[in-house]
């Protein structure tokens, strides 16, 4: 093979395992499949198409190796599991109910309704918290580039007059001079600290604590607490609706919850339902992650046999109220954002104006 095509092909394997697969993408894949097998083709046959139609070409490399493992007599929710990454349990499980009932395009219809509801709430969160990172990111580059270029060169000036300078404008020259000289410095404790609090977050035990000071924080405590419970209750009420059994549902739904205290609530549900207790008795022991509503709703819903349906209830009522948080947080955090660039402002004007005030006196 010449250079050029070696490097050519290099530069494609570098580009594909760089290249990521969107979620809508996924969605897509699902949809299609589902249209396609009610419309009477086989999976193999839907696969093929789907490869086609792909824009993606890691998706769509994907879907021939699944295609053709298909092909050899392997089941399709077996094949999945092969690409956990690209496909999580939850809808691994839902296909493999289906195939057991030989309702593939019911479950492949409840997995898109599912994944459509997880982006949708995925996209508000981010939305919501776009506009204050953007906002502090700004503030935090335009002071530290006032600290350390502008108000250096003015300050100088009252250094060299030798007055005396008030409190504020000392404060701020010493903040100055210490990142001028040990920026560098400070930069490198971020960097550090930054892969430090990667690292730790792969130790259990340090993920769990850090999950419960959130559920502890004002308002982000109990935005992270509806969140969780919205996902608890969409998730489990789709597996219960693809008949997947209640143990197997509460492990899947305990990798879905992002709250380390969540997960071990639902795993420690699963391994006590067991025994024969109901699961509004064992939830009922976390009183501060799930409140009466859920755990009274449940009682009733495994009362009746109509559990899914009442989950279904619940994850409407916490998806609305996860909505109406986030829609109103930009009117919550935009008062402290103003607040903290007022205190900012006025700080350092008040730490440069001082000094003249002082310099005029003294002529």
């Amino acid at each position: 093979m010449p250079p050029k095509q070696i490097k050519e092909s290099w530069l494609k394997k570098i580009s594909l395992q760089l290249s990521t697969i969107k979620f809508t993408q996924k969605i897509f894949l699902f949809e299609n499949l589902r249209v396609m097998i009610k419309a009477g083709l086989s999976i193999t046959e839907s696969l093929s198409i789907v490869a086609a139609q792909s824009t993606n070409e890691k998706l769509r490399r994907i879907v021939i190796q699944v295609s053709a493992e298909v092909e050899k007599g392997h089941s399709f929710s077996e094949t999945l599991e092969k690409f956990p990454q690209l496909f999580p349990s939850i809808y691994v499980k839902m296909i493999a109910a289906g195939e057991v009932s030989g309702k593939l395009d019911e479950s492949l219809s409840q997995a898109v309704e599912q994944m459509k509801k997880s982006y949708a709430m995925t996209s508000k969160i981010r939305g919501a918290m776009v506009y204050p990172i953007v906002v502090m990111v700004a503030v935090l580059g335009i002071g530290i580039e006032m600290i350390v270029f502008v108000l250096p060169k003015i300050l100088t000036i009252f250094v060299e007059m030798n007055v005396p300078l008030p409190l504020p404008t000392r404060i701020l020259i010493g903040t100055s001079n210490f990142l001028l000289n040990y920026g560098l410095f400070v930069l490198a404790f971020l960097i550090i600290l930054f892969f430090a609090f990667l690292r730790a977050k792969k130790n259990p035990n340090f993920v769990r604590h850090l999950d419960g000071m959130i559920l502890h924080l004002p308002i982000f405590g109990n935005i992270s607490k509806q969140i969780n419970l919205a996902r608890f209750s969409l998730t489990l009420s789709s597996l219960l609706k693809s008949a997947i059994p209640i143990i197997d549902a509460l492990h899947i739904t305990a990798d879905v919850v992002s709250n380390m205290l969540f997960k071990d609530a639902l795993q420690d549900t699963s391994q006590k339902i067991k025994t024969g207790r109901p699961i509004s008795d064992v939830l009922a022991e976390y009183p501060k992650l799930f409140p009466p509503l859920v755990t009274q709703m449940i009682m009733v819903g495994e009362k009746s046999g109509t559990l899914e349906n009442l989950l279904n209830e619940l994850s409407t009522y916490y998806n609305d109220e996860v909505d109406q948080i986030l829609k109103n947080i930009s009117t919550i955090i935009e008062p402290v954002i103003i607040l903290t660039l007022g205190l900012v402002v006025g700080g350092l004007a008040v730490a440069v104006i001082m000094p003249m005030y002082s310099l005029s006196q003294a002529i």
